[in-house]
C-alpha cells in the first residue's frame, strides 16, 4: 500500500494509505446526503455538511484510538509496535514480531474491542445527556451515530476469524490449549476464511434485495478478510521458517558497489548494462550511503543523465533501513513488509558487509524445503 505519514502519537507513526480517501469521501457523502437528513429532517443543508464532516472525522479518530490501544499494549509487552496505517478497510496496527505467549496476544487483541465499547458508552452518554439538556440535534445526532458505529465496530471485531481481534483471541485460546502457535494460526485463519465467505454470501443476498451499496461493501470486506487470513497464515509460516536464521547466514556477502560520484549515464553503461542486478549499494570508503536502482533512474529525464550523479538520484540510507549480521531474518521480513522495499543493506561497525534481497529470502526458504523434503 502506498501513502504518506500523517504524524506521530506517543512515538507511533500514523500513516494514511491513499485508498483511505475513497472511504472517507463515501462516508462523508453517505452521512451528509443520506443518514442525517433522513433521521433529522428540516435542518439547513450547511448543518448536514458539518454533521457529516464531524461524524466522519470522529469515526476515524475512534478507529485510530482502537488501533492505538493495540499498539500501546503491545509495547507494554515488549513488542515493537511503531506504525498504524489507515486505509480503505479500516486501520491496522503493525507489530514487528509474533507474540511470545497466548496471554500477551489475549491482552493485545482484547484491548481493541474494549476500547471501542468504551467509546460507544462515551458517545451514548453524550447523546443522552445532550437530549436531556436540550442540545441541538446536530450534536446529539452525531453522538448517536458515533455510539452505533463504535458498538458495531466492537461487535464485528469479536467474530472469531483471524486477523480480526476475535480471531486473535480465538488463536490465543487454541494456542494456550495446544501449545502450538502454528496450529492455532491455521485454525484461526480457517475461521477468518469462513467468516469472510459468510460476509460475501450475505453481500450477494443484499444485492438481490436491491441493497446495492451495502451488498457490495459486504462482498469487498468479506473478500478482504479471506485474503488477509490467507496472507497472515502464510506470513506466520514464513516468519517461523526463518526464525532461527541470521541475516549473516542468508545475506549476499561483499556485494558489488558503486561510487556516488559517476553520472547516471556512466552508471547505466558500466553497471546496469554490464551487470546482472537492478540495484547497487552506493558506498564511500566502505561506508554505505544508499542504493541506486533502475526504478530511481527511470524517474530522471534521460536528457539529464549526463549531469545528474548517482549521489543525487540514489535512495539515501535513511529511507532504506539497515540490519546487522547477527539479527534474525524474521526482522528483515518485517522491514520488507513495513518499508515496501526489496533490498536491505547489512552493516557492521559502520561498514557495508552484505545485502539482503527478497531473492535471498526465497533462496533460503527453498533450501529449508529441500532439507525437510
Amino acid at each position: 500500500m502506498g501513502g504518506f505519514r500523517l504524524g506521530y502519537i506517543f512515538g507511533i507513526e500514523i500513516r494514511i494509505d491513499y485508498s483511505w480517501f475513497i472511504i472517507f469521501v463515501l462516508i462523508l457523502w453517505t452521512l451528509t446526503v443520506g443518514v442525517f437528513p433522513m433521521e433529522y429532517p428540516d435542518l439547513p443543508a450547511s448543518t448536514y455538511l458539518w454533521m457529516g464532516a464531524a461524524g466522519t472525522l470522529l469515526f476515524f479518530a475512534s478507529l485510530l484510538a482502537h488501533e492505538l490501544s493495540h499498539s500501546l499494549v503491545a509495547r507494554s509487552k515488549g513488542l515493537p509496535a511503531d506504525r498504524i496505517t489507515l486505509f480503505i478497510f479500516g486501520g491496522m496496527a503493525q507489530t514487528g514480531s509474533e507474540f511470545e505467549s497466548p496471554r500477551d496476544e489475549l491482552h493485545v487483541a482484547g484491548i481493541g474491542p474494549v476500547t471501542s465499547f468504551a467509546l460507544a458508552a462515551l458517545f451514548w452518554l453524550i447523546h443522552v445527556g445532550g437530549v436531556a439538556m436540550g442540545w441541538s440535534p446536530a450534536v446529539t445526532g452525531v453522538a448517536w451515530y458515533l455510539y452505533l458505529i463504535n458498538l458495531i465496530l466492537a461487535i464485528f471485531n469479536l467474530f472469531p476469524g483471524f486477523p480480526l481481534d476475535g480471531g486473535r483471541l480465538f488463536r490465543a485460546a487454541v494456542w494456550h490449549r495446544t501449545g502450538d502457535l502454528t496450529r492455532a494460526t491455521r485454525v484461526a485463519a480457517g475461521g477468518g476464511k469462513i467468516f469472510g465467505l459468510l460476509l460475501i454470501v450475505f453481500g450477494v443476498l443484499n444485492l438481490f434485495a436491491a441493497n446495492l451499496i451495502g451488498g457490495l461493501w459486504m462482498i469487498f470486506i468479506g473478500w478482504f478478510v479471506r485474503m488477509t487470513a490467507d496472507a497472515s497464515y502464510a506470513q506466520h509460516l514464513l516468519t517461523t521458517a526463518l526464525e532461527d536464521v541470521s541475516v549473516g547466514q542468508a545475506m549476499t556477502r561483499d556485494p558489488e558497489t558503486v561510487s556516488p560520484e559517476p553520472s547516471i549515464e556512466r552508471f547505466v553503461e558500466e553497471h546496469l548494462f554490464q551487470g546482472q542486478h537492478q540495484g547497487y549499494p552506493v558506498t564511500e570508503n566502505g561506508t554505505p550511503l544508499g542504493i541506486i536502482t533502475l526504478d530511481r533512474i527511470r524517474q530522471v529525464d534521460r536528457n539529464r543523465w549526463k549531469e545528474r550523479t548517482v549521489r543525487e538520484v540514489m535512495m539515501p540510507i535513511e529511507e532504506i533501513g539497515v540490519v546487522e549480521p547477527r539479527q534474525k531474518m524474521s526482522e528483515v521480513l518485517t522491514q520488507f513488509r513495513e518499508r515496501g522495499r526489496n533490498r536491505i543493506l547489512v552493516v557492521e561497525d559502520g561498514k557495508l558487509v552484505g545485502i539482503v534481497t527478497r531473492t535471498d529470502v526465497a533462496r533460503w526458504l527453498e533450501r529449508i524445503r529441500m532439507l525437510e523434503g
